[in-house]
């Protein structure tokens, strides 16, 4: 199956990843104050100089596949370390560290503060996103697994409706 890509407007083949563009805590501020409060880029958000998040992959292992089905989600950070994943982007031997999780994926919801390690792996790339292993439908399907049907039918549920 082919689809879309909502980034860069290209015809992609196979089970595409799906993304969040921002976390959660920063829809709760009122659009007319985003601007002054809000530092958003495309993997760091900052709230009011207060609240950190990164943005990495949360990975789900599709069974008997090699691929996986993955969620660009957002985590919050302290400000150590995020400060200290700030100035070694390039490197995988810092962390793991702790965060919740601060994307709601409305397939598994909730999940707004789950807990979650963040695992660096350097060269520009966004980090890992391991949950706690609990008893959570999300927990649950990065331990286990999904069949392939089940992860078209997640994905499904985000495409644009055409």
């Amino acid at each position: 199956m082919s689809y879309k890509c909502a980034c860069c407007g290209q015809i992609h083949e196979g089970l595409p990843d799906i993304g969040y563009s921002a976390p959660w805590p920063m829809y709760t501020i009122p659009e007319d104050k985003r601007e002054s409060l809000v530092s958003l880029k495309n993997d760091t958000c900052v709230i009011n100089k207060e609240e950190f998040f990164i943005r990495g992959v949360l990975e789900i292992p599709i069974i008997g596949q090699e691929e996986t089905l993955g969620f660009g989600v957002w985590v919050s950070q302290s400000e150590k370390h995020f400060n200290c994943y700030l100035e070694n982007p390039d490197i995988d031997e810092i962390g793991p560290f702790f965060g919740w999780l601060c994307t709601e994926i409305k397939v598994c919801a909730p999940t707004l503060n789950l807990k979650t390690k963040a695992h660096f792996q350097g060269n520009g790339q966004r980090p890992i996103i391991e949950l706690e292993p609990t008893d959570h439908p999300l927990a649950v399907a990065q331990r286990e697994g999904i069949s392939l049907d089940k992860a078209w039918e997640i994905v499904h549920e985000y495409l644009p409706k055409e």
